[in-house]
């Protein structure tokens, strides 16, 4: 099946065009491309069609960082309903996640990850951006993609993030100077990925008016509305439960109606596909209490109710099941020595 990516993609595409002597909506026309839909956050074309419209553009108008003006002219909106799912993340390393999960709304060609630091320095991670087809992504492709990640990122921030270097797979198509004025850092070219490198500390910087309410309906609307391509009924669960963990009811009805269907035949789902809800469940409770607890200090209390879970003994015990050590030992043991 061709991979389609949302028009909007390209906005803000025919104004440049106009600005460097072309025409930008018969530039459009010639691949299938409408100004209207480019305005749409509805309307979708053949991604293979907008790489192609990008290339061709930078070079009837010899203008090679056509990619990097067009990001510098974008910002969360050509994302459509993931925008307001990203603005309103507590951090940075949610607004990341929440990205990575739900990206394929936009297009399913692209996705975004955290991925350890390519040059192997300490105290440093890499923001990958890549294809999800074998073939690589079109150079200006590439470029307002990273270019936009960028941008999306000093938004959320406030302002400059500590960005160490960008990689990018591809020859330097302008001047590297325009590279290293856009990013504001030094660029590397010819790099196995596309990968923005930034401190490891950024992941937690909170998200400059982050509204957690707002995030999470707009995180309920993109689970509702836009189910993933090929997710089993075991990572929808999972999903679900992990949004819902403290908040909201956590038993199989609950998550039943939220997918539409009856809960024993959610069961039956499940099993065929060799998964069970209470072991989905116990995971999902698993994950989060060692994240609160080693990664947090929050009193054992909270953590029992973020967890979803009535008492604290309950917690106990669940913590020496899964690590073999009580909740205090587990923190005491993630904290480790002084430094």
């Amino acid at each position: 099946m061709e991979s389609m990516v949302r028009a909007a993609g390209l906005r803000g595409l025919p104004a440049l065009v106009d600005s460097l002597g072309g025409d930008g909506p018969e530039l459009l026309a010639r691949f299938g491309v409408t100004c209207a839909a480019v305005e749409s956050d509805d309307a979708v074309i053949p991604a293979e069609a907008a790489g192609l419209l990008l290339e061709s553009a930078a070079a009837e108008l010899a203008c090679p960082d056509l990619g990097l003006r067009l990001a510098g002219s974008q910002n969360t909106s050509v994302l459509g309903p993931l925008a307001l799912a990203i603005e309103n993340a507590a951090t940075l390393g949610e607004a990341l996640e929440t990205t990575r999960r739900y990206l394929f709304v936009h297009s399913p060609a692209l996705t975004v990850a955290q991925i350890p630091d390519p040059s192997g320095r300490p105290g440093v991670v890499g923001l990958l951006y890549r294809g999800t087809d074998a073939e690589p992504l079109p150079p200006q492709v590439v470029d307002v993609g990273l270019g936009l990640f960028h941008r999306i990122i000093l938004l959320l921030h406030g302002g400059p993030y500590g960005l160490r270097s960008v990689h990018l797979p591809h020859p330097a198509l302008a001047p590297a100077e325009a590279y290293t004025r856009f990013f504001g850092a030094e660029v590397r070219f010819g790099r196995p990925d596309a990968v923005l490198r930034v401190p490891g500390g950024l992941t937690s910087a909170g998200v400059r008016g982050g509204n957690q309410v707002l995030r999470d309906l707009a995180v309920a609307y993109l689970a509702g509305h836009f189910p993933q391509p090929g997710r089993s009924t075991a990572e929808r669960v999972r999903m679900l439960l992990t949004q819902a963990l403290g908040s909201s009811p956590v038993e199989v009805a609950a998550v039943a109606r939220r997918l539409r269907t009856h809960p024993r035949t959610l069961q039956r789902r499940l099993a065929a596909e060799g998964a069970s809800f209470e072991a989905i469940l116990d995971d999902v409770r698993r994950v989060a209490a060692y994240r609160l607890i080693t990664r947090t200090d929050l009193p054992f209390t909270q953590v029992t109710a973020m967890v979803g879970m009535a008492e604290q003994s309950a917690l106990s015990r669940a913590v020496r099941r899964w690590y073999g050590v009580t909740p205090r030992a587990l923190r005491s043991r993630a904290a480790g020595p002084p430094r």
